[in-house]
């Protein structure tokens, strides 16, 4: 499966704790990353730079579902239910 072109879902839902080049601390869940580009593209696609848990997500229909809203909404549950205790 390929990423779906203007989607970038796994680049916004989730959280992010390892350094990203714009954002050494990392980034909040819902916040879209500061290397997605206008076409929802990774600007750090490649980059060995990019963060080793950005480049381990990997399109697949159980993360993707057939929309980007989709692929939305199973991220942020996803986040929710991943996330630490307080």
């Amino acid at each position: 499966m390929d990423c779906r072109p203007g989607c970038g879902a796994c680049c916004i839902a989730p959280s992010i704790s390892s350094p990203l080049p714009a954002w050494p601390a990392g980034k909040p869940a819902g916040v879209p990353c500061p290397h997605l580009s206008d076409e929802r593209r990774c600007t750090l696609f490649g980059d060995p730079r990019r963060p080793a848990v950005c480049a381990s997500l990997q399109p697949a229909p159980a993360m993707c579902g057939a929309s980007a809203a989709e692929a939305m909404a199973t991220l942020q549950r996803w986040e929710v239910l991943t996330a630490p205790q307080r």
